[in-house]
């Protein structure tokens, strides 16, 4: 079948219906669906979901899964709520709070009906809650502080303990003093897999949490009073170049699942080069009859949504917010009138005392996380430490004036061995480039 013909097909949603997925062995086809939201004891005796049996483990780009063991039946998981010196891109990091030495916490991965027991322990110095955001749980287990839980006390641990009853995509936060604590960075990913899928599952499962912060130049904590002007904006807490890209061979369905625990803006994230339609929210599945097809999406701030797509279209494809401001990073208020500027000279200067973004590979960004800190000033007092240029990627034709919430779809026909994108080659005749005063001629155009 060609890709347009495939792509057709996904859209028109019959095939979404038809068939269980095909990395399964089909067996679990036409099973009933647990339905029961109010039954929170145990009533089934289900078999824990396995990784790569029962469903395949979904990916955050430049994250992970938090592991866990099984314990008489219960998931058993342990999540650390500490202090953590964050790296959002060579050149800047800062203390954060986070969960297992990780900013954003590590995704929790559960498949519907089962039990999960996980423990909390606060390294903090301050108390805190864990809620887990969308999920349909006793009350106890809500983790709201002061309504139905004590504030977990600096050095406790808490256990939670729940059945998990639905599937898709939610999160986890603290829900104590959230101004400070959410800006600071203590959230993550809470992935549900169904336990009889009557749709296809994708190729490729990515998750992206989306967030934003305000990091003065020149600072090493995230301010956590500021309402308005945010000036870091990130995918899995990262900023491009440090942004890690998705990665798909050239006909395999892709599931993106997007939350936005963004203090105050809601984010259009537009894929370039392919159209998707929007399956899920963090309200459940929408039926076939119901999805619609898209290439941006909104994602309300406490809301997750989730697309899925053929990628049909090879090539390197930007993944973004649409909103400008939203594709820069440290920018202030008091930034002069640059109309007119050639913008990458300005940064490749900024470049000069930031050795990092003058030594990056001249693919697509990458991941490059970090555990020692950078010499980000390269010994010149007149930038400001911890501070970046406000555009500042680098792609095969130059700079991609785009950072902050900014990602790179990588499709190709071919993968390497270890499934990574080769340097993408253009066909003849699918390149712009200057135009010739013959060919201009030719078509009537003056030169």
């Amino acid at each position: 079948m060609q890709p347009h013909a495939t792509r057709r097909s996904f859209l028109a949603g019959s095939s979404l219906a038809a068939a269980a997925g095909a990395w399964r062995a089909g067996s679990m086809a036409g099973a009933p669906r647990a339905t029961t939201l109010r039954a929170w004891e145990s009533s089934t005796s289900l078999a824990p979901g396995v990784p790569g049996v029962d469903y395949a483990p979904v990916i955050t780009p430049n994250g992970t899964t938090l592991p866990h063991r099984v314990v008489g039946g219960v998931k058993v998981f342990h999540l650390i709520a500490e202090d953590v010196l964050h790296e959002f891109a060579p050149g800047m990091q800062a203390h954060c709070w986070g969960y297992n030495g990780r900013v954003h916490g590590p995704t929790i991965e559960a498949v519907e009906g089962d039990l999960v027991r996980i423990y909390v322990t606060n390294r903090l110095p301050v108390p805190t809650t864990l809620h887990w955001h969308g999920l349909l749980i006793p009350n106890g287990m809500d983790g709201v502080g002061g309504l139905t839980q004590r504030p977990l006390q600096p050095g406790e641990t808490f256990r939670y303990e729940f059945e998990v009853r639905q599937y898709g995509t939610y999160m986890y936060h603290s829900h104590h003093d959230e101004m400070t604590q959410m800006a600071m960075g203590m959230m993550g990913l809470f992935v549900i897999h169904p336990r009889h899928p009557n749709e296809p599952e994708p190729d490729r499962d990515y998750a992206i949490l989306l967030s934003e912060w305000k990091l003065e130049p020149g600072t090493r904590r995230p301010d956590p009073n500021e309402m308005v002007d945010f000036n870091v904006l990130t995918f899995n807490a990262k900023i491009a170049p440090a942004t890690q890209a998705l990665v798909a061979r050239t006909g395999e369905r892709v599931r993106i699942r997007i939350g936005n625990l963004s203090a105050m803006d809601h984010h259009p994230i537009h894929l370039h080069g392919h159209s998707f339609l929007v399956t899920e929210t963090d309200g459940g599945v929408i039926p076939a009859a119901g999805r619609w097809p898209e290439v941006s999406l909104l994602v309300p701030t406490g809301s997750t949504r989730t697309l899925e797509f053929v990628a049909d279209n090879p090539g390197d494809w930007a993944l973004h917010c649409h909103m400008t401001h939203h594709l820069m990073t440290q920018m202030g208020h008091d930034v002069p009138n640059l109309i007119g500027v050639e913008h990458s000279l300005f940064d490749e200067k900024i470049g000069a005392v930031v050795p990092e973004f003058t030594n990056v590979p001249g693919d697509m960004p990458r991941d490059v996380v970090s555990d020692t800190p950078t010499d980000q000033a390269g010994g010149d007092d007149s930038v400001p430490a911890n501070s970046l240029p406000m555009i500042s990627t680098r792609g095969p034709f130059g700079y991609v004036t785009m950072s902050g919430m900014f990602t790179v779809l990588k499709v190709r026909d071919q993968l390497s061995s270890t499934g990574e994108a080769e340097p993408y080659v253009h066909p003849p005749g699918t390149l712009a480039d200057r135009a010739s005063a013959e060919q201009m001629r030719a078509d009537g155009i003056d030169a």
